[in-house]
Parts: structure tokens; C-alpha cells; sequence
């Protein structure tokens, strides 16, 4: 039985959705769920306001609020200063050298009024593919604001990605425009960034220009007539910007989905029905104040900061922290010198950092002042119990609830998360799908499973941040989504998963992380958390290699804590035998020195199965650290 860690007394009578309201409110929202939604569409400001709310008669090509019109940028940036919030913090941008910069909403406004008239200028309009290559810069937020607000779609590309991952989103998209940068901050280093955009756009007819943003003030290559300096095309542009309507089904970005394994899949995100959801789950599951300063540590590029980072926040009017580099630049504590130096209330992180600060130790946490924190949130993977205890336990001071979030880029915005003033936590639980989202836990055949039977995860009914399609390939979209469940009306989520006897949903981690050993069923994620709940271990990372006696084979390559040098294979395989039993006892242990993790977060457990199956990997530069990866095959070859 899992340990329940229910509401603080204050926040279960204070939040936005109280604990006395959740069950009229859940009640209400299954009843009811277009109407559900629909009401949370008056949360926005439309220019006309939606009277329908779902239309599937193009099933699983929907539609929300098709008949209403609205601006996104308005409703993000504008509306606040007509409210008189003009003053009010909008980013707190800390750059990684230690440079800041703070931006109100009047000054936001102006920014991105400049840039929309910038981007105008250079020919860009409704519907045209806009694809920005920046770090975590103020500049990054005003280009989506200012695609957003002149019909223009944006694909945001990870500065860490090669020229060979920027130029498949650049000619699939059909990009009329790159944005960049001359070089940008990592770890420590100023890293050149317009060579890679340079040899991305080299031939490709469709991009007319290439604006580039000075950072580093670094040398780069030139080219006439096609390359624009950021400060020189947006100086004397007026800083006043007529927004105009658009229908809510008009695309908004483009969201590609990991490129490190097969041909990446661009999402196509509408503007009314994803920011209806995104405003309001940022309102209901971070439950944002108006004296909150919020921080999701995600980089841009990822779904997660297009949803909690900019679009849900500033719809909220919300002060937010921007951070542009690593955790570990230029010290260990720099995450919580953050927090403490802005006063952070709410910081929504992801399990691998979780677990990165464990390996440095709970020292680096205690050296600071983190009692302006009231919630904590959690994305990417499921987390590891002993994960959540330690960071409710050492950042959160034992007071902060814990947002577990499940979702993806697909869906837009959270499904399955806690209400913090209603919901209990289990630690490990992403808790219950949220108002107006329904989930259930199926075998192959459709049929529901038991309680706590693992089985795999669906959401069956649509909902209004749902991606329309894949950019350029409908039939990609029902195949990979909707072909198994298609009569059932279903997407498929492509998670296993399990709910426990109370309706709490617990994720197994993606259906082909699951291993088969001698006919039983196991989930990855299910071993990992077992070793990492050693109190040697800091990550771990768990495949089914191939096995001719059992079929797979368990091998774990864990990370362990600071300073531990001796070998813990004998332990750790006990240990999981007393937690899991004897199926799950690891047939190996590799001890590494890093896992290999998208900027998402996510452990690449296909790239760990392929170093057992003495596979080449292919493109790693999405990865967090390539280099510490290649170590680890090399590692794994040796031993």
C-alpha cells in the first residue's frame, strides 16, 4: 500500500479549485464535457465567442470552438496591460554567465508589437512556417508571441540539435524563416550556433531569409540579401501592433516529436482549443496566483514550455523565471540560487533532474533559502517514488504538494494530474486524469483491466488540446494514433500503465519499454525505481536484451551517488529480488557515468537496447550529453 500525502489544511481551503469543490466540479466536467470545456473558453478573451464546442464528425479529425475568433498573443500579453497590469513582472530571464534581464507586461507587449511588425516586414504572414533555433532567451518568447499574433505557425528546433535535425524541420515545415543566433552559452562555453543554421537552410528554395539574434558576439559567416541582424530589423519599429482575429481551428505551432529514433512526426497545435486547456490546467493544476513566480525549467523547444512556459502562464498573467543554461553552470546550486534569488513559488522540474540532485546530495538544496516555494511539479516520466520523497522532502521542505503531470505532445496540455488543494498524493502516481479528460487502462483486445493489472493507456474521448494532425501526412496521424482503437473512438498513447484500486493511474513507461522474461511481463520503469530506491543508486536505466534461454534479458546501467566507486552488482540484484523478485533480478549491472537522456528529460532506453544489441545509434546530438554516451558504449563493449 502506497504512503498518501494528502492537501496542506491552507491550500485544500484556499486553492483555485478548493477541496470542498473538486467532486461538483468532476461530477460536472464527466456530465458534461463540451459544455465543460466550453465554459472554460471564457477564461480567454475572443473577439468571437465560441458557441459550439466539439465537432467530430471528421473523427480523429476534430474540431473546438470552431465559430469563435481570438488572438493569442492578445490573450497573452495584451489583455493584462488593458486590465492595468502593464507593470506587472512578466519574465524574469536569468542568463547563464549570470546577465538578467526583467520584462513587464507593458514591456513584453512593446517586444513583441515589434517583432510582428519586424516579421512583416521580411514577408511573413498567416500560415507561413516560421522555424526559430534559439536557446532560452527573452527573444525566443517574443518570436512565438509574434507568430502567434500575425497567424504565423512556429516550430521551435533545440539549439543543441545538429544541422541534419534542423534541416529535416526546416524542409518539412516548409519554413520561410529561420531564427537564430549567433552562438549560445553552454556550460560555461560560448558555442558557435549560425554554422549549423548555415548548412541546415543551404539549398532549401523555401527559406527567404534567416534572422539571427546577437548573443555571444561571435564572427559568423554571412550571407547578403538572406540574413537579417535581430536588433537591426526590429530598431524604430513601432511598438504598437494591431492584433487580428482568427478562427480558433487556425494552426498555431508545429511540435516535432524525438527525432533519435525513425522520422519524426510534426504535430500541428490549434489556437483556440489548446489554449483554452493550457490557460486553464496551468490555473487548476499549478494553481496560479497573482503573486506567483513561477518556474518551469524546460527548454523552449519542448512541448512542455510551449504549454507551462509561455502560452498557459502568460494567459494567466503570471511573473515567470527564464533560466537559458544548465543546471550545473557554473556550480551545482545554481537551480536553487535561482529560486532563492527570485523568490520562486512554484517550480515544475523532471525526474531526471530530480535525480541528478540526489546524486550531488540534499547539502546543495539545504545551502539555500527555498521557503518561498508552495508547490513543486513533475514532467517527462513517470518518477521514481524514492524521486518524489526526495523532493518533497528536500525542496519542498515537506510542505509542497506535488503536481505529477502525464501528458505529451500529442495531447497539448496535462491529462492525468492532481488538483494540490483536492487530490491525495502517492508518491510514484500521476493521480487521475483532470476535469473534462477521461483514461482508462486496456488489454490489446480493448477489454478494461483489473485494478492494479498492467495494460495499455487510452484516452477516450477527445478533448480540446489534442494535436489535429501531422503536418503534411493525415494517414501518419490515424495509424499512429487511432488504427487500434479506431471503432472505440480511442487515441492510443503508446504508455503502459496501471490504476490501483482508488482510480490512481500509475505509468509503466512507453508500451515497448515493457520486457518479457521467461513470459512474465515487466516494466522497465518498475525495475528502475526499485534500483533507484538503493540508496547507492542515483539514475537507472533498465532494457530487455535479447536472450536466448529467457527471451530478454534484464540489464540495468545505473548511475551511482556521488564518490561510490565499489561495485554493487551482487547488491543491487538482491536488492531487486527482495523488492521485485527473482524474474526481476538484473541479468546485468554497468555501472556508467550518465544516462542517455533526451533536453526532454526522458531516458533513450531504445538507445540503451541498441548498445546491447551492438547496434549503431545513429544521430545523438538531441541527447543531453552524446559524449557521455558514447563512453557508455564503449563501456558496455569492454565489459
Amino acid at each position: 500500500m502506497s504512503d498518501v500525502v494528502p492537501p496542506p489544511p491552507e491550500l485544500a481551503a484556499s486553492a483555485n479549485v478548493p477541496a470542498v469543490d473538486a467532486p461538483a466540479l468532476r461530477e460536472r466536467a464527466a456530465a458534461d464535457p463540451e459544455g465543460f470545456w466550453l465554459e472554460q473558453t471564457r477564461r480567454l478573451e475572443w473577439s468571437s465567442a465560441p458557441t459550439e464546442a466539439y465537432d467530430g464528425s471528421g473523427f480523429p479529425f476534430v474540431r473546438w470552438f470552431a465559430d469563435g475568433t481570438l488572438n493569442v498573443a492578445r490573450n497573452c500579453v495584451d489583455r493584462h496591460v488593458t486590465a492595468g497590469h502593464g507593470e506587472k513582472a512578466a519574465l524574469l530571464w536569468e542568463g547563464e554567465p549570470g546577465d538578467s534581464r526583467r520584462l513587464t507586461y507593458a514591456d513584453l507587449q512593446a517586444e513583441v508589437a515589434r517583432c510582428a511588425h519586424g516579421l512583416e516586414s521580411l514577408g511573413i504572414g498567416r500560415g507561413d512556417v516560421v522555424v526559430v533555433y534559439l536557446p532560452v532567451l527573452v527573444e525566443t518568447v517574443v518570436v512565438m508571441l509574434a507568430c502567434a499574433r500575425i497567424g504565423a505557425i512556429h516550430s521551435m528546433v533545440f539549439g543543441g540539435f545538429s544541422a541534419e535535425a534542423l534541416r529535416f524541420r526546416v524542409t518539412d515545415g516548409g519554413a520561410k524563416l529561420l531564427v537564430t543566433t549567433d552562438g549560445q552559452y553552454r556550460r560555461g562555453k560560448a558555442v558557435p550556433v549560425k554554422d549549423n543554421a548555415d548548412a541546415a537552410v543551404e539549398g532549401v528554395d523555401s527559406v527567404e531569409h534567416v534572422l539571427v539574434v546577437r548573443r555571444t558576439g561571435q564572427d559568423v559567416a554571412w550571407t547578403r540579401g538572406r540574413d537579417v541582424w535581430w536588433d537591426e530589423l526590429l530598431a524604430d519599429r513601432p511598438t504598437e501592433h494591431v492584433a487580428e482575429a482568427f478562427p480558433a481551428e487556425t494552426p498555431l505551432f508545429l511540435i516535432y516529436t524525438s527525432g533519435t529514433t525513425g522520422r519524426p512526426k510534426g504535430l500541428v497545435h490549434t489556437m483556440g482549443g489548446y489554449l483554452t486547456q493550457t490557460a486553464w490546467t496551468a490555473w487548476a493544476c499549478f494553481d496560479h496566483r497573482p503573486d506567483d513566480v513561477y518556474w518551469c525549467q524546460a527548454d523552449l523547444a519542448w512541448v512542455t514550455a510551449h504549454t507551462y512556459e509561455v502560452y498557459g502562464p502568460l494567459a494567466n498573467g503570471v511573473t515567470q523565471v527564464l533560466y537559458e543554461g544548465t543546471p550545473d553552470t557554473p556550480h551545482r546550486g545554481r537551480h536553487f540560487e535561482i529560486i532563492a534569488k527570485y523568490g520562486v513559488t512554484v517550480y515544475y522540474t523532471a525526474p531526471t533532474l530530480v535525480r541528478t540532485f540526489m546524486q550531488w546530495g540534499e547539502d546543495l538544496p539545504a545551502a539555500h533559502d527555498l521557503s518561498s516555494l508552495r508547490l513543486l511539479g513533475s514532467v517527462g516520466e513517470a518518477i521514481n517514488p524514492e524521486a518524489w520523497r526526495w523532493l518533497h522532502a528536500h525542496v519542498g521542505g515537506g510542505r509542497c504538494p506535488i503536481v505529477d503531470t502525464w501528458w505529451q505532445s500529442e495531447t497539448g496540455a496535462a491529462m492525468v494530474a492532481p488538483l494540490p488543494g483536492a487530490t491525495p498524493l502517492k508518491p510514484g502516481s500521476a493521480t487521475r486524469a483532470l476535469p473534462g479528460i477521461s483514461v482508462r487502462v486496456v488489454h490489446p483486445d480493448g477489454s478494461e483491466c483489473a485494478p492494479d493489472e498492467g495494460g495499455l493507456l487510452v484516452i477516450d474521448r477527445p478533448w480540446p488540446a489534442m494535436a489535429r494532425t501531422v503536418w503534411g501526412d493525415a494517414d501518419r496521424f490515424v495509424s499512429s494514433y487511432f488504427a487500434d482503437f479506431r471503432a472505440q473512438g480511442w487515441y492510443t498513447a503508446g504508455d503502459g500503465a496501471r490504476i490501483d484500486a482508488d482510480g490512481d493511474v500509475w505509468l509503466e513507461g512507453r508500451v515497448d519499454d515493457v520486457m518479457n522474461v521467461s513470459g512474465h511481463r515487466l516494466s522497465s520503469i518498475e525495475v528502475e525505481s526499485a534500483l533507484v530506491s538503493h540508496p547507492r543508486v542515483a539514475e537507472a536505466g533498465v532494457v530487455g536484451a535479447p536472450d536466448e534461454t529467457t527471451g530478454q534479458a534484464i540489464v540495468a546501467f545505473v548511475v551511482l551517488r556521488g564518490g561510490d566507486t565499489a561495485d554493487p552488482t551482487d547488491e543491487l540484484r538482491a536488492h531487486v529480488t527482495r523488492e521485485l523478485g527473482p524474474v526481476a533480478r538484473p541479468a546485468r549491472v554497468l555501472v556508467v557515468g550518465s544516462l542517455p537522456k533526451t533536453r526532454s528529460g526522458k531516458i533513450m532506453r531504445r538507445l540503451l537496447l541498441g548498445v546491447t544489441r551492438g547496434e549503431e545509434p545513429g544521430d545523438t546530438t538531441s541527447l543531453v550529453d552524446p559524449e557521455g554516451f558514447a563512453t557508455l558504449a564503449e563501456d558496455y563493449r569492454a565489459s
